[in-house]
């Protein structure tokens, strides 16, 4: 466990500024170093690994999700790199550049194998997005954004996995989440 963890954070994902509840029970598994936060939205999850020492930039589309997660950052006085871009016509995830990878609440499966190719060897992959199920209660309810069940512990198959958990979570929300190794 991190020594220097931020005692002011509550798992509420109720709480927009609030880093995911899935991270933070998983963030001692983290080697610090070089982070990318996909689809990064607001930022808290970023800013949240910046305040424990990690080096982090992030992408996303909107411009006022990068400007939010900037003044979130500026906030907690930790700075992250924002990149504002389309993840799928623009962005190209660089090859063995990250000791790890997040994303959450957001899927598109032909970023998969950039994000594979993105981690160097013994990085870790945190990833969290909705399932089939999630159709039950509310949005996403779009196929192309929800995980058939097993579906992301076998787009990492090739990963040793660490943690794993599928189905209903408080909220009622229905996710899957791996945290997994390049080996």
């Amino acid at each position: 466990m991190l020594d220097n963890m931020p005692s002011s954070y509550e798992l509420d994902n109720e709480h927009e500024d609030s880093p995911a509840e899935f991270l933070v029970e998983n963030v001692d598994l983290l080697p610090v170093g070089k982070v990318i936060d996909i689809a990064m939205g607001r930022g808290q999850n970023a800013v949240y690994l910046a305040e424990l020492g990690f080096d982090v930039e992030g992408v996303d589309i909107s411009e006022q999700s990068m400007s939010d997660a900037l003044q979130l950052a500026a906030t907690k006085n930790v700075s992250i790199k924002a990149i504002t871009s389309d993840l799928e016509k623009d962005y190209h995830i660089k090859d063995n550049t990250y000791d790890v990878i997040i994303c959450f609440n957001y899927l598109q499966r032909s970023l998969m194998n950039q994000i594979k190719a993105g981690l160097k060897k013994g990085g870790i992959l945190v990833y969290q997005t909705f399932i089939v199920d999630q159709a039950r209660f509310g949005k996403p309810r779009n196929p192309d954004h929800l995980l058939m069940h097993n579906e992301l512990l076998d787009i990492f198959r090739d990963f040793r996995c660490l943690r794993y958990h599928e189905g209903i979570i408080p909220g009622p929300r229905a996710v899957a989440g791996i945290v997994a190794e390049k080996v």
